[in-house]
């Protein structure tokens, strides 16, 4: 009878520990400024996860790829995403349409790494060659449409969403080379391995660069946070951890993020692109609301963001 509770116990135990195996479903870009989430899932899809390592046998990570920042947060919204890598702007206007209720900044991951790129023929040579102009942006709402929008006004053009002095054009980021090559986009406001590639595949040139912009954060829902507070904890720490690692081994970070891509792309990510995109970037786990609130102010000058509340909740890791 003795050997047979011994037994029973050991059966609920393991059912216990099958029970508590817990998937994770992280969103990221595959771009050159989502470094961090790109190694994450090359190293998945290599069987040597770097998050898996740090986040116990019993939980799984499943990476989820978008094009853009509003497709991920609302995969947020939907619980179809635990958490995902993502530009400033999206994240806020989340936070701010669920009433501070469902989004929260973890960690930051990337600055600089976006730019304006006009053709290289000098048809565009001041802000005043712009009028008339269609300038695409990865998709309404995202970070670089925001800015694309709040410089363009500081220029003094008329903008719009859908028209004014300068057509703002959100345009998936594999179709912008396409139609810039052909001349139906006149620039393009963008961000890494893109720019890179509008240069070296287009003729691009660099009108602006966005050398100390917040480009991307780690943000989780808040779901997680009251269900798993300990596992979002974890997954900050094996991010910050993995950050670090960047800045010490560049070149192995470098060729992960290359064949990342790579497989993300079905075709072979050129190794002078990563190397170009890499050198706009700065990876960096740290946040800072201040530059948060600049966004803010950017993004509500163009008619983003209207409903804005205090921020003091979006960087706490409570629910």
């Amino acid at each position: 009878m003795k050997y047979l509770s011994i037994a029973f116990a050991f059966l609920l135990g393991l059912a216990s520990a099958r029970a508590e195996k817990i998937t994770l479903r992280v969103g990221y870009f595959p771009n050159v400024t989502h470094a961090q989430g790109v190694i994450g899932s090359q190293t998945t899809r290599e069987k040597h996860g770097w998050f898996e390592q740090r986040l116990g046998p019993n939980v799984a990570v499943q990476w989820y790829p978008f094009n853009a920042g509003p497709s991920a947060m609302e995969a947020i919204f939907a619980g179809s995403i635990d958490l995902t890598y993502v530009g400033p702007s999206p994240a806020l206007n989340a936070y701010f349409r669920s009433q501070g209720d469902e989004i929260r900044v973890l960690a930051g991951a990337a600055e600089g790494g976006a730019a304006l790129v006009v053709p290289g023929d000098g048809r565009i040579k001041q802000p005043a060659d712009f009028k008339g102009r269609r300038i695409a942006t990865p998709q309404l709402g995202n970070t670089q449409d925001v800015a694309a929008r709040a410089w363009l006004k500081k220029q003094g053009f008329r903008i719009t969403l859908t028209g004014g002095d300068v057509l703002v054009v959100p345009t998936a980021n594999p179709d912008q080379i396409g139609l810039f090559q052909q001349g139906k986009l006149d620039a393009v406001w963008t961000v890494e391995p893109w720019v890179s590639r509008l240069e070296l595949e287009a003729a691009g040139k660099i009108f602006l660069e966005q050398t100390d912009a917040v480009t991307t954060v780690l943000v989780a829902g808040v779901k997680l946070l009251k269900t798993h507070p300990e596992l979002a904890e974890k997954f900050r720490l094996a991010h910050a951890e993995l950050t670090a690692w960047m800045g010490i081994h560049p070149d192995e970070a470098r060729e992960l993020v290359r064949a990342g891509l790579s497989a993300e792309m079905k075709r072979e990510m050129p190794a002078a692109i990563v190397t170009g995109a890499w050198r706009r970037l700065r990876f960096t786990d740290q946040i800072s609301p201040v530059q948060f609130a600049a966004l803010v102010a950017d993004a509500r000058s163009v008619g983003f963001l209207r409903d804005a509340i205090p921020l003091d909740r979006l960087f706490s890791r409570k629910p």
